[in-house]
Order: C-alpha cells, then sequence, then structure tokens
C-alpha cells in the first residue's frame, strides 16, 4: 500500500472519529480534510461512510456492558425490549426520508451555501437552547434513557432525519433535538451514541454494497487503516465528551458552528476548498 495513501487513510479516520459524535458535523470536516489532502472521488465518498463504521465500534466497545446486557435480557426483559424499540423506532424517520430524499437532496443541497447556512443555524439553535436551559433548568423531564417513551424516541429520530441535510450533523440534530424534547443533556448524548449504532451501521452497509462497483481487495488496508484510526479517535472523543457535559454546555460548539459556517463561504468562493466533492 502506498505510504502517503495510508497516512491519508489515517488521517481522515481521525478526523472522522473525532467529530462523529460532536454537534458539529463530522462531513463538513470531511470534507474540508479529504479536499486539503487531494483525497476526493467517488471511492473517496465510499470511504468516508466506511469509517463511520469504526466509530460505531467505539460506542459499542465504551458501552459494552450496557449492550451485552440489553442482548442477554431480551427476550425476558421488558426494559431491555423496551430499549431496542426505542433505538428502532428513533431509527425509522432518517431512513425513510433517505430511501425518498437522499437523491434530491444530494442534488440540491449539498452545495457551500446550503451547507454553510445549516452549520450557522445549527449553531444559533444550540445557543438558543442553552439560554432556555439556563432561564429554566428544570427545563429537562427526562433524565434517564431508560425513562424516554416510544413518543420521545420517535421525535428525537425525527430530529436526527434533519442530519440528512448535509451541515446539520447527525449528534447534533438528535442531541439538541432531545434536549429541546424535555431530555437531560446526559439523557439526549448518550441515547444519540446508542442511536448511532444502527445509523452508522446501516450507511456503512448501504453505501459499500451500492458501490461495490468501483470497490476492490486492494482497497481493503485503506478501509482498515481508516476504520481503526477513526475507532481509536472515537473511544477517546466520546470518553471525553461525556466527562466534557457533566459541567459544561454546548455553547462553545455552537460559535465552532457558526466560524465554521462562515468559513465554509468564504472558502468556497475563494476557492480554497472544493465542497461540491
Amino acid at each position: 500500500m502506498d505510504p502517503i495513501l495510508a497516512l491519508k487513510a489515517i488521517i481522515m479516520g481521525i478526523v472522522e472519529g473525532l467529530t462523529e459524535f460532536l454537534p458539529i458535523s463530522s462531513t463538513g470536516h470531511l470534507i474540508l480534510a479529504g479536499s486539503l489532502l487531494n483525497f476526493t472521488g467517488e471511492k473517496a465518498k465510499v470511504f468516508e461512510i466506511a469509517i463511520q463504521a469504526g466509530a460505531m465500534l467505539a460506542v459499542c466497545w465504551e458501552y459494552r456492558v450496557r449492550i451485552s446486557q440489553v442482548a442477554i435480557g431480551f427476550f425476558n426483559d421488558a426494559a431491555a425490549r423496551k430499549f431496542v424499540l426505542n433505538i428502532v423506532i428513533a431509527f425509522l424517520p432518517a431512513v425513510l426520508l433517505a430511501l425518498m430524499f437522499s437523491k434530491l437532496i444530494k442534488e440540491k443541497l449539498f452545495k457551500p451555501v446550503p451547507v454553510a447556512l445549516a452549520f450557522i443555524i445549527g449553531g444559533v439553535i444550540i445557543l438558543w437552547l442553552e439560554h432556555r436551559n439556563k432561564v429554566n433548568p428544570r427545563a429537562a423531564r427526562i433524565e434517564s434513557i431508560d425513562d424516554m417513551t416510544m413518543l420521545d424516541a420517535f421525535k428525537v429520530g425525527c430530529a436526527q432525519a434533519f442530519a440528512l441535510i448535509p451541515g446539520t450533523s447527525r449528534s447534533g440534530a438528535s442531541i439538541i433535538g432531545g434536549m429541546l424534547f424535555g431530555l437531560s443533556r446526559k439523557a439526549a448524548t448518550e441515547f444519540s451514541f446508542f442511536l448511532a449504532i444502527p445509523t452508522l451501521m446501516g450507511a456503512t452497509v448501504y453505501s459499500v454494497y451500492k458501490e461495490r462497483a468501483i470497490l476492490s481487495a486492494a482497497d481493503l488496508p485503506m478501509f482498515g487503516l481508516g476504520g481503526l484510526s477513526a475507532f481509536i479517535s472515537a473511544f477517546f472523543c466520546v470518553r471525553w465528551l461525556l466527562r466534557y457535559i457533566s459541567t459544561h454546555d454546548f455553547t462553545v460548539f455552537a460559535w465552532y458552528r457558526i466560524v465554521f459556517g462562515l468559513f465554509i463561504i468564504v472558502s468556497a468562493y475563494a476557492g480554497w476548498v472544493v465542497w461540491a466533492e
């Protein structure tokens, strides 16, 4: 394997792992990294989606005890079945909308201005939400994901569906949506982590299968390196985020989104980054 290509795969994996679970949009950062590294094209797009599986496995490892308990107790524990059902319900809205509108979204919204607006609008919403929580700290009515109803899960799933809009951020949509609908910051973040498992795995399997004609066995080392580096960086990022939210809010991410959105507009029109890729 070409050492330069291997290095690019590792860097892209690190970017994916560090941004997948933060409310800042991994897609936008992968586009930026890919453009700077000259790592673009159809195969690169499949790679960017496939390495999400590495980030997803980091969540599986971090919550391996909870996941094993749910798997073991699924047939005789009502709480375990409720947990799985809530994840499935939250997973479905994005899947159904993606199947219906993914082509239209790629054609119309994957352009610098819509992506930048998604970043900026998302940042403004986070600032408003955090201000609301300061004014009314009792707004959260659900402190644990075990207390979520099917309706709560469906609402979070609908919020996650907004992540189909490039630049929105899957984790950002599900976390902020969860907080808007009454989940505590910790509950919304943890549910977003669990919801990432079927979402990212489904996207990976679908993308690799759909584009299998352009892939070969020679691509396995590149995908493996990217997935491994995504796993390692996501593992540390997930642990850091859980500690961070125990004493901080998401305001810093909101301002980062706004600044990054402005950067997208400037860099696109200055020709620094080919965001259409």
